[in-house]
């Protein structure tokens, strides 16, 4: 109850990203009474605390475990009609972070409860700014928060996969995600004389069906990439050609390897199809996030603890999704891996809201599920690494891709 009470205070208060003060406060408050010192990270949101086991339990060799979970909101408007409704207009948790919160904060606090039985060094890591590109992770890591940690595991909800069950998946769990900006430019005209000028809106048309197969070509596998255009904008008039023309669009790709060669497969996919045309062109790619790589070894760790948590039932593959996030940059330093949390009701009929809708909730029963996985994980990440008896990966530095 205690942690169902957080989240709705968080969900009525959300924070967008490096803005998270009062989030920040409120976590560095609960983890102060639990007995941490938290540290705030540069950003001035987000922060990071350890927990060492007893000194006289005579564990805690080796390398430290760390959890992780993302605290800011989305720029969006909360449509629930719930008394935890978001009080600041345009801003929700319409992405599950304050359940993240909750859940690392429940751990945290029965960690720290039971700190003779605590078997190793563990690190809570309560990172702002996910939905930033390229991401509060680029703080945690460039803050050296990772040094040291021979794991990593994060969650996130999930809210077509039924509350009492995680998914779980070896290597890419999620999408590199990029952002393009394409502007267009000719000498207008009217449209009664299309073929006297360029022809703006219908050669903006010809990208927005032409480019990503193009692209999808170029790197030799049209279904490991998918480039979608989100906004045009041109003209105003019916009757005037316009001078200028802005597309805008996200680039996602399954693999690592692909992502590295797409600003440079875009940027020739681009100036072939314009070629001739008359028109020219300005690209401006920004690179997002590489994908997600979950660790193989630390991926089997958590299946087993999650398997001794709630049953062979509750754990299940994980689909690969075509989102982005930044828990990627984690995966490329030290061995991580994202779990999947159910947080839809059991029985429930009808189709799951998605992530990111105005109306986006959960069932809270999954933050006590959250929190038994995320516990049995730490001692299931020691108890592998004394039966092991082998020296485990530790950050910062690792490189991994897909």
């Amino acid at each position: 109850d205690d942690l169902v009470a957080v989240r709705r205070h968080l969900h009525a208060h959300p924070e967008p990203s490096y803005e998270e003060y009062a989030t920040t406060e409120l976590i560095a408050e609960r983890l102060t009474l639990a007995g941490y010192s938290p540290t705030v990270l540069s950003s001035g949101t987000g922060l990071v605390a350890d927990l060492d086991p007893d000194p006289s339990a005579a564990t805690g060799h080796g390398p430290r475990f760390g959890l992780r979970a993302d605290i800011d909101a989305l720029r969006m408007a909360d449509e629930k009609t719930v008394p935890y409704r978001s009080q600041v207009p345009g801003v929700a948790h319409a992405c599950g972070h304050d359940v993240h919160t909750a859940v690392m904060l429940g751990a945290a606090a029965h960690l720290a409860r039971h700190r003779s039985l605590l078997p190793g060094p563990v690190r809570f890591i309560f990172q702002p700014a996910e939905e930033r590109v390229p991401g509060g992770a680029t703080v945690v890591v460039k803050d050296g928060c990772l040094d040291g940690l021979g794991g990593l595991v994060g969650f996130h909800c999930d809210p077509r996969r039924s509350v009492g069950t995680v998914g779980l998946k070896a290597g890419a769990i999620t999408s590199a995600s990029d952002l393009a900006v394409i502007t267009l430019q000719g000498p207008g005209g009217h449209t009664a004389r299309p073929d006297e000028t360029v022809d703006m809106v219908t050669l903006a048309a010809r990208l927005v069906l032409d480019l990503p197969a193009r692209v999808g070509e170029a790197v030799g596998d049209p279904s490991a990439v998918r480039f979608v255009f989100g906004a045009v904008h041109a003209g105003d008039a019916a009757n005037a050609i316009p001078a200028e023309c802005t597309l805008r669009g996200s680039v996602r790709s399954r693999t690592n390897e692909i992502w590295e060669r797409l600003p440079q497969v875009v940027d020739a996919a681009l100036a072939s199809l314009l070629h001739g045309t008359g028109a020219s062109h300005t690209l401006r790619y920004t690179a997002g996030v590489p994908s997600v790589m979950n660790d193989p070894a630390l991926t089997a760790v958590v299946g087993r603890a999650a398997t001794r948590a709630l049953g062979p039932e509750g754990v299940t593959e994980a689909e690969h999704s075509w989102g982005g996030d930044d828990f990627a940059w984690y995966t490329r330093e030290v061995p991580a891996t994202y779990v999947r949390l159910g947080t839809r009701t059991p029985g429930a009929t009808g189709a799951p809201l998605d992530l990111h809708a105005g109306r986006f909730d959960v069932d809270e029963h999954a933050i006590a599920v959250g929190v038994r996985v995320a516990v049995a994980s730490v001692a299931e990440f020691f108890a592998d690494a004394r039966r092991s008896d082998r020296p485990v990966a530790v950050g910062a530095g690792r490189a991994q891709d897909g």
